[in-house]
Formats: C-alpha cells, structure tokens, sequence
C-alpha cells in the first residue's frame, strides 16, 4: 500500500473496480470506524462514570465534544502530535498504578491465587479441547481484522518512506504487547481481591456483572485517590488517541473516495477542508448516539472487528494480490461474506444463528454459540469465492462465451488498464534502479 502511494485503504479498490463498486465497499469501512468512535467513548464514559461519579450521559458527551474540536483544529498533524503525549501517558500512568494496586491490603498474592480458590475463583483459566476451535477463531479476529481498517493505513500512508512505514508496524506491535501487561495484571489483582474488606462491599464485581468496568473499580478502590486519577487520565488519554484516529480515517474515506472521487470531481482544496470537517462532526455525532444503545465496549469492537475480518480482509487481499479478482467476484463475495455471517448469529447482540456450524451448543450463560471457527471459515469461503468468479467471468467474457455487452463491470478494459498501469510502475522500478546503479558506479572507490 504504501509503496503504491495511495492516500486511503479505498484507493487500489476504486483504481482496479472503478467508483461505483467500491462505494459499495466503502459502506462497511465507514461503519467500522463509527464503531470504533462508539466503542471509544464507551470506555472513557464507564470510567468517569465510577471514579468521578459522573453521569453516563455527561461523560459521554464532554468527551465526544472534545475530541471532535481538537480534531477539528489540528486536523492530522495535531493528532500526531497529541498520540505521542497520549502514547507516553498511557505507558507511565499505567505502570505508575500497578505497584499499588499488588501491594494494597485487601488483596492476596496473585501468584498463589492464580490456580487456586480463595476470595473468588482462581484467575489462571483453562483451554478445553472442545474450545478450541473458538479460541482459533478470536486469534485470527484479533491478528488479521485489525488489517482492514482504514485509521491503521491513515497512519501508515502518512508515513514519509517505507522503511518509516515498515519501522511504525513492528514497533507498535512490541508496544502493545507492554501496554498489555499492566491490565493483566490488574485483573489478576481484582479477582484476588477480598471485596468484603473494601467499601465496595459484597457481591463481587463479577456477580454484579461489573467485569467490564473492574479497572476503574479496582483503581477506585484499592489505589489512592491521587493514584486513580492518574489511572483515568491513562483512560482518557488511550480513548482520545483512538478516537480522533477513527474520526479522521472516516473523514479521509468519505471526502477522497465518495466525494472527491464521485460527488464533486472538480472540487477545490478550500471545498475539501469544508467536507472534511463536516465529516468528522458526522462520524463523532454518529459514534456518539450509538454509545446510548449499548454500553458494552465489548459489544462494539467485535462487530466492527468482525465486519473487517469477514468481509473487508478478503476484498483487500484480492485487490492487492489476485490480478484476476474483478467486480464479479467482488460482488459475490461481498454477498456470500455478508450473508453467511449474518446466518451465523452472535450471542452478544442477541442474533440467533440460523446457521449452526459443527460444535455449535449452549455456553456457560446458556446462549447458542458457534465453538467452530466460523468467522474464519466464512472469510475464506469469500476470498475462495472473489477469485474463483472473478476467473469464471474471465474466461467467459475473454473467450466469447457472452457478448461484451453483458460485460456490466467492464472487465477486459480494465485488466488492459491495469496491465498498462503495471507495466509503467515495472518501467519507472527499472529506470530507477538503473539511475541507482549509476550513481553508485560513480561514487564507488
């Protein structure tokens, strides 16, 4: 992506697809990142909600409002800037708090809670083998979803060369993996903790169905004062950081690829800034009136996250590494993900499935949950299906088995289009290559 120069995710799909097909696509990108708005202030509003006794409502909104004016201001240079003080909150507020959070009276040794039964059960879980196919399916959902959104290539577009490009991934992938370790150990902490012997008394968090909040609570609880609000500003700085990436990615999508691109060709820069704007106002007022559905971080990153992974990631790898793929095996594909996944259900929105895959039974709550890694089977199910239409059509339309005025999608012109394209790319590699060459020849001792 980067090395192709493209300013969004959407750009190779719009070149090779044409505008309108990948309007089409753009609808599911854009609902990722209202998602991933929602989700966002979510986190920020439970937290106030439990250390600062604020309202629900207020929290949300002061922080939405905040986030949206900041980003309107700066635009993407500010929120550079601002994810670096952000990055550096996150990392020391969060460490800062675990060293009271091990040593406070009221909880025992994780080490020795960890296998065993004490206050409440034993922190260190299990992986049945019956489980396992379930696990696969979250592993893959977390290591490949993330790859169809657009805030993560707004980031790496952005970069100034590859290598930067290539550096920015690998590092924070290390980094997320020490930004990890703190709620770990946090939680180990919370479900070694006497709760009785606190002011938060009787049931637990987790009989409460408060487990989704227990950072806040055990920060309220079982730190300081000056310590819990240094915790909320680690929150806060993680909630923003992300938040303002989401409004500026759906910004991007809108105003290149629908508007720019669609809309108003001839639009000039001054018009653009406009759009842009009115773009993020969009996204955050949307982002923000669904945080009043649902207030279940959980809830929203796994339907946008699992909206990626089940139809975006198998349209972008086609569209970067199967010349073949066409608007007919997009299209199907599209369908076939779209469908089966709704078919499939999902317990956490109350979706029963209507498709019941092998190992599909009643969880520990008593909902229907497919155990069978079936987000997995469905993605590929949709890139086993984009490229083998896409041939199908090929040779149908290429050997004269229809007439080109069937072809809808016009794809002989634009495999010629895309093969011209190549081959300047393959020209400019090879001219540069060659000036290289040059240049050391004449620079070499």
């Amino acid at each position: 992506m980067r090395e192709n120069k493209y300013m969004t995710m959407m750009d190779p799909f719009q070149q090779k697809y044409g505008n309108v097909l990948s309007s089409a696509l753009i609808f599911p990108a854009l609902v990722a990142d209202v998602l991933w708005v929602a989700r966002t202030l979510v986190s920020l509003g439970g937290t106030m909600r439990v250390i600062l006794d604020l309202p629900y409502v207020y929290s949300i909104i002061i922080s939405s409002v905040v986030a949206i004016i900041y980003t309107l201001l700066g635009g993407l240079y500010s929120v550079a800037y601002t994810d670096v003080i952000q990055l550096i909150l996150i990392f020391v507020s969060l460490w800062v708090c675990v060293p009271f959070m091990l040593t406070n009276p009221h909880s025992l040794d994780i080490s020795l809670t960890a296998y065993n039964q004490t206050f409440q059960a034993p922190w260190v879980g299990t992986v049945e083998l019956n489980e396992a196919g379930k696990w696969f399916d979250d592993f893959m959902l977390l290591a490949l979803g993330g790859l169809a959104y657009q805030a993560f290539y707004q980031r790496i577009l952005s970069s100034s060369s590859y290598s930067q490009a290539q550096l920015t991934c690998f590092t924070s992938a290390g980094f997320c993996l020490v930004l990890g370790i703190p709620s770990v150990l946090i939680g180990a902490v919370a479900a070694s903790t006497d709760w009785n012997s606190t002011t938060y008394g009787l049931p637990t968090p987790y009989e409460r169905d408060e487990e989704g909040s227990i950072l806040p609570i055990a920060l309220l609880f079982l730190t300081p004062t000056y310590v819990s609000v240094i915790g909320i500003g680690a929150v806060a700085a993680a909630v923003m950081s992300s938040m303002d990436s989401a409004l500026l990615s759906s910004a991007s999508l809108f105003s290149s690829n629908i508007y720019k691109n669609i809309i108003r060709k001839q639009a000039s820069d001054y018009e653009m800034q406009w759009v842009i704007r009115i773009s993020v106002v969009v996204v955050g007022l949307a982002g923000t009136g669904l945080t009043f559905l649902d207030s279940s971080v959980l809830v929203f990153w796994l339907v946008g996250v699992d909206m990626s992974y089940t139809i975006m990631f198998p349209q972008l790898v086609c569209v970067l590494f199967f010349k073949v793929s066409n608007g007919y095996g997009v299209c199907v594909g599209y369908i076939l993900g779209f469908v089966m996944r709704v078919l499939s259900g999902e317990p956490l929105i109350g979706l029963p499935p209507a498709i019941r895959f092998p190992g599909c039974r009643l969880d520990k709550e008593g909902k229907l949950t497919q155990f069978f890694p079936f987000r997995t089977t469905i993605m590929l199910l949709s890139l086993v299906s984009i490229v083998f239409f896409s041939w199908l059509a090929s040779v149908i339309f290429s050997k004269g088995l229809l007439s080109d005025k069937w072809d809808v999608f016009d794809i002989k012109r634009r495999a010629a289009q895309t093969a011209r394209a190549s081959d300047v790319k393959m020209s400019d590699t090879d001219e540069g290559g060659s000036a290289a060459k040059q240049h050391l020849n004449t620079t070499r001792c």
